[in-house]
């Protein structure tokens, strides 16, 4: 049986965790296995959409103490799902909670675990062979997983999502947490979305920009840009390390990494260290007034010139032609 991690996030079942039921779901035709998904704290039609991506079963958790997600929360209740289903295959997305569970779920189940991988495996025999990307992205390489129980987690934006029609059984299913010693700090921030703005792993569109735009005040045009293209807004390292934007839209290969359909970057270079973490991307567009920089070896389109006059163009183009569709 092969157990997947759901999550809900701002009412929704994230992308990230579809794509990972798909993926189970391809993994169980090539085993002859079956899908149960563990969702937790979701709702009939959270439940039902879960149900569509593949899964056969849902082990529907409700507790109050895991609203935090905290990851050793988390880990706990895989932990009891995977040994209560005999699962042999835990499936994760390779997000924040993915990180930080499926390792230490690696740890407690004895489990081979593969994180980030951007395929479908191949079985052989007992044997599953995964591929992720190595070397900053630049090359692939293939791992065999061949322990009892096998972990993989999936880079999001890789797999397509594709719904059906298949219902699962719904199953109530109940954890006793009151051993995980656990300390939960909430910090309340000021968010910074645009327009309640896809996260980032899962963004499909997304407008970058870097020490180019000069100062944090500058950023209206480029969220101007980003909320015209119903995209995701991220950042250079620099800027975020210069407090110009909050740390989480860092991307890069200290960062997160993204693989969108569009990654608009305006004002970057195009470091090494931050082409690792967007190199994924579908299309890849550069503005840049320097036309010596390295970011343009990557891209699929680049404008070389002033941002301050090309932003704005593409934000009245984009305005423009929404406006002839309508």
């Amino acid at each position: 049986m092969i157990l997947v991690y759901t999550e809900i996030n701002k009412g929704k079942v994230k992308k990230a965790s579809l794509e990972a039921v798909n993926y189970a779901s391809k993994i169980a035709e090539l085993t002859n296995s079956t899908v149960t998904a563990l969702a937790i704290n979701a709702d009939s039609a959270q439940l039902d959409e879960i149900g569509k991506a593949g899964a056969k079963k849902i082990l529907s958790v409700k507790n109050e103490a895991l609203v935090t997600l905290d990851s050793m929360l988390i880990s706990a209740t895989v932990e009891e799902a995977a040994k209560s289903e005999g699962a042999k295959i835990v499936i994760f997305s390779f997000d924040i909670t993915g990180k930080a569970v499926a390792p230490r779920l690696s740890a407690r189940l004895k489990a081979g675990l593969v994180a980030g991988a951007v395929d479908y495996p191949i079985v052989n025999g007992e044997s599953l062979e995964v591929t992720k990307n190595v070397f900053s992205g630049k090359a692939t390489a293939a791992y065999s997983i061949n322990s009892d129980i096998k972990i993989i987690s999936l880079l999001p934006n890789s797999f397509p999502v594709k719904l059906g029609e298949n219902q699962a059984s719904i199953i109530d299913f109940s954890v006793n947490l009151s051993t995980v010693n656990s300390k939960i700090v909430i910090k309340e921030k000021k968010s910074t979305d645009v327009g309640g703005m896809m996260p980032l792993p899962e963004a499909e569109l997304v407008v970058s920009a870097g020490r180019g735009l000069k100062g944090p005040e500058n950023w209206g045009m480029v969220e101007e840009l980003a909320k015209e293209l119903k995209a995701t807004t991220a950042c250079s390292r620099p800027v975020a390390d210069m407090h110009w934007r909050p740390h989480h839209e860092h991307v890069g290969q200290t960062g997160v990494a993204i693989r969108p359909n569009l990654y608009i970057a305006i004002g970057i270079s195009g470091a090494i260290q931050h082409l690792a973490g967007v190199n994924g991307s579908k299309t890849i567009v550069v503005i840049n007034s320097d036309k010596e920089a390295p970011f343009f070896k990557s891209a699929d389109y680049g404008i070389v010139g002033d941002a301050f006059t090309i932003v704005p163009k593409l934000v009245e183009a984009v305005k423009k032609f929404k406006a002839n569709q309508n």
